[in-house]
Order: structure tokens, then sequence, then C-alpha cells
């Protein structure tokens, strides 16, 4: 019988250097199966308190005391330690062990082993020792055999499947990959086994487990997958073994975790190829926006990649990532998680990613019956879901991404779509946060952006709207919120109270403040379109 990284106690009883003492074994016969995971030898009545629990303890009985009642507590230690078996050498100390012993041991559920010859304890502890390491030794030439094959198999190009197939064929049980937050990868179960117990139907048996108790259940075996990185990202995913049609052991572990490094590098590797596919097509798409290539070369190219649009219109989107997201982040996964997410829309989508720009631009196909919007809506969701799911944005961003979506139309004006959603992709940052913003609304904003750099933009700002920003710096209440929701909603002022949650009265009194304070009329259209203008540019500006 195999055991937890030692031998059994009758193992150890059969070994020369024992058996040369005539053991006898007096108590608890049906528990020599117990593992020994060290031997110690000792006669100090305190030794109790030196065992960590699996040793084989062997005595002359000097340390157990003279009076039963000392016995008795010496034992009850000795197996609250959790010792594996007493073995005490019958001679000048006992002739025979008491009763007392003998009975503790017993009510304890201790082995209790009597030698009736002396013995060399230094070479039945060498000797047992040395029976260990063997063992040790053979759990790890088991574990390394598993090592090889994972080895051999990705080499021959198998994947995640074939490594955790190997390694349920070795355990006789089912194995998971999952995400660190349970999410379930890969599972593959042993080639023979119970009908009825297949992999899949096990994960959904341990998903409604964990659901109430947040854990594994008892005797299964976890395994980090390393990631490489640094606080959470130093685990990629996780291995869970389960102990379904036997007992997981110490060797099951082992070669799990000799599996998890493979593991680390073959997903490692899938996603440096995944996102170098998605780079190629971020360059594919951002070519084509810059005008390297033509549209009557583009079908094709894009046929190379898998985008086959057919003859419907293209819908050009375009994700800005906000500038202080997190650069940890897996664009491959990104890329990965929007496919995925719109693989329900039933319309074809070439999807790439530009870290260097902090972009992710998209094509998709406008399918008869759906609406420019109804697809916008759903791209934008895809998107985000993406962004969180990669790890590339957090809702403690101070600007959040800006999805754009361009006009659909044919190839020729798909480079054109991409473009212009790109660069107003840019100058939406600091616009406010929405699912979405239509390419076409934008173009005052992103002339303005392309104008940021200009003195005259800025001196344009501080003339217009300069006195109402001195003001709100010294006073109270500020009035820039109230001249904001007034242009927003062109001038109505009883949808510009409701905003603010204001009476007309004071409203009216703030808009006659903030008139005295810019000297204009907020009721004249060019003043009003001015000011607009100053607050929009302000945003590219400041």
């Amino acid at each position: 019988m195999e055991t937890e990284g030692g031998i059994t106690v009758r193992r150890a009883l059969e070994l020369p250097g024992l058996r040369g003492g005539l053991p006898e074994v007096l108590t608890c016969a049906d528990r020599l199966d117990r593992t020994v995971r060290w031997v110690h030898a000792g006669e100090a009545p305190n030794i109790p308190a030196l065992l960590k629990g699996g040793e084989l303890l062997l005595t002359t009985g000097l340390g157990l005391g003279s009076r039963p009642a000392e016995q008795r507590a010496f034992v009850r230690r000795l197996a609250d330690r959790g010792i594996a078996a007493l073995v005490v050498e019958l001679g000048p100390r006992f002739g025979r062990l008491p009763s007392a012993i003998v009975e503790a041991a017993r009510a304890a559920e201790l082995p209790l082993v009597q030698l009736h010859r002396e013995v060399p304890f230094v070479a039945v502890t060498e000797e047992i020792h040395t029976e260990i390491v063997n063992g040790h030794y053979a759990l790890l030439r088991r574990a390394e055999e598993v090592h090889r094959r994972c080895t051999q198999a990705v080499l021959g190009g198998g994947g995640v499947p074939q490594v955790l197939g190997i390694l349920a064929d070795f355990a006789g049980n089912p194995v998971f990959l999952e995400t660190p937050d349970g999410r379930l990868l890969f599972a593959a179960g042993p080639g023979t086994g119970p009908a009825g117990t297949g992999p899949l139907q096990v994960w959904e048996g341990l998903r409604g487990a964990r659901a109430a108790r947040a854990a594994p259940p008892a005797g299964a075996v976890l395994v980090e997958v390393p990631g490489g990185g640094p606080g959470t990202g130093s685990v990629r995913a996780r291995l869970v073994l389960l102990a379904v049609s036997g007992p997981l052991l110490t060797v099951h572990r082992m070669a799990a975790e000799r599996a998890a490094g493979i593991l680390a590098v073959v997903l490692m590797q899938a996603r440096q190829e995944e996102e170098l596919a998605a780079r190629g097509r971020g360059d594919f798409l951002t070519d084509l926006a810059e005008g390297r290539i033509a549209p009557g070369d583009a079908p094709a190219q894009a046929g190379v990649l898998g985008f086959r649009p057919g003859g419907d219109p293209l819908l050009p989107v375009v994700m800005r990532l906000a500038p202080e997201s997190a650069p940890s982040g897996s664009w491959a996964l990104l890329a990965r998680a929007v496919a995925e997410e719109l693989a329900g829309v039933g319309a074809p989508v070439l999807v790439g990613v530009r870290p260097v720009e902090g972009r992710v631009p998209l094509l998709l196909a406008l399918r008869p019956g759906t609406t420019r919007t109804a697809l916008a809506d759903r791209v934008a969701a895809a998107l985000r879901a993406g962004a969180d799911r990669a790890g590339l944005e957090r809702p403690g961003d101070r600007t959040p991404s800006a999805v754009v979506v361009g006009d659909a139309g044919g190839w020729e004006a798909a480079g054109a779509g991409l473009r212009h959603a790109a660069e107003a992709a840019t100058a939406a940052h600091g616009l406010g946060d929405r699912p979405w913003w239509d390419a076409r609304r934008l173009d005052i904003d992103l002339l303005l952006w392309r104008l940021r750099d200009q003195p005259d933009l800025a001196s344009f700002v501080e003339r217009s709207v300069g006195p109402l920003l001195e003001h709100d710096r010294t006073a109270r209440p500020a009035l820039l919120p109230t001249l904001e929701a007034y242009l927003a909603h062109a001038g109505r002022k009883a949808e510009a109270a409701r905003e603010l949650h204001l009476n007309r009265q004071t409203l009216y009194n703030r808009l006659a403040r903030i008139g005295e304070l810019l000297g204009t009329d907020l009721d004249d259209p060019q003043s009003v379109l001015a000011l607009s203008l100053a607050l929009r540019a302000r945003r590219h500006t400041g």
C-alpha cells in the first residue's frame, strides 16, 4: 500500500533490523498500515513534546515512568502527538510491558509493539530511514515519468487537453483547469471509469457544492499554475484534482505540480501566439485606415485573417483605453473576450489590438435586419466586458475608455471610417462616460482636439469663460455647472433647472450672475455658440 511520504508500520516490522528483535504486536494489529514518516529513539520523560506526528518511537521504557498513572499519561501524550507506533525493547527496565501501558495504548488506538531481543536502535533507524528515502525517490520517479509524458505530448503538438488527460489517467480521477476565480477552462477524465461520471458532470456537482461551501471537497488536490506576474498576475490558472474514483495520494500531488509547470509554458505560449495574431489583425486594420492597403486588396487580405463579410456593409468601431489602464493586462485575452461576447450577434467580426496606441479597432458586418444602433450597443458592451476580463480597465480609472462607432459602408469607405473613429476616440476622452459615441457627433471635438496646442485656442477659452472659472475658484456656489446644464439643454431653462434640482428663480438668478461675470447675453445665439465651443475646447486644453 502506498503511503503519504513514508512506509507503513507493518513494513517497518518486516525489515531485518526490527525483525531480529522478535517483535510482538500487543495492540491495534489492524492499524499497522499507518504511515511511518520518521524514526525517533529516546528515553526522556518529555519526549512526546519533541514529536510532530508520524514517528515510530523506539524506547527501552526508561522514560515511561514507574507508576501506572504516569505510564498511562505518557502513552496518551504520545497518541495525542499522532505517532505511528510505540516500540518498546524488553530488558532491564521491563521484563514484560505493564498492563497500564498496554491498556492505555489500546484505549488510544495506538499500535504497541514489544521486542523480545535487544536490537541496535541506530541500525534500525538507519534502515527505516533508507527505506523511507527510497520510497520518496520512487514517488519522484513516478511523478517525473508523468512529467516526461506531458513534455513529449506538448513537443508532439499537444496542448492543455493532452496534458490534463495524461494527469487524469495517472491519478485515476477527473482533472480540471480553472481560472483563479473558479471558472472552468478545461476538463479531463481518466480513460476508464464508472459510467455516468464524466468530468463535466462532476464539475457541475462541484460547482453546486462550492457555491454552498466556497471550497473544494475534502481530499481534492489544488495546484496553482504560475503566470509569472506580480500580485494576482502570479497565478494564471489552477489545477483541481478530485477524489472521485479513488483517493488522491502524495504522488498525484507531485505529478500535478510538475504538470502545472508545463501548463504554465503552454498557456504562456498560447497567449503569446494569440496576442501576435491579435496584433497582426490590428496592424491590418491600421494599415487600412492609413491608406497603406487599397480597398480592392482589402477583402482578400481580410479573408486570410478569417473575416469574410460578403456584401454586407462594414461597421468600423474603435475603442481607446484610458491612458492609466493597467499595463499588465492581456491584450490577447481582450481580443478573445470581445470575439466571444460578439459570437451571439451572428455577424462576422475582425478584432485587432494596438497596444502602443491603447486602441482596439474592429470591423463588423452589418447584417440585414440589424440596425447600426443595436449593433453598436452590443459591440460597446462586449468591448467593455472584454477590457474588464483582461485587466485592461478598472472601475477606478479617472477617464473611462471611449468607444466610437463610425459610418457603415463598403470596403471603399472602411479605411476612412476606421481612421475617423480612431481620431474621434482620442478626442472623446474627458467628454464623459457613455456606452459609445457616434463619430459623426464628435467632429467639433475632434477639430478642437487637433487645435489643442494652438495658443489662440487657449486664449479663446480664457476670454470666453475665464472670469467664470476665476469666480468658481474663490466663491460658492460654483456657477460653471449651471452654464454647462443650460448649454447642454440648448437654452431650455425648465429642463436645465430640473437637471440641477433648482427652482426657476434660483436658476434665473445664477444665469444673470453668469451673464454679468462674462459680459455677455445668454439669450444671444452667437454668444451661446461661442460659450459652447469654449467649454468644449476647455476639455482639450485644460
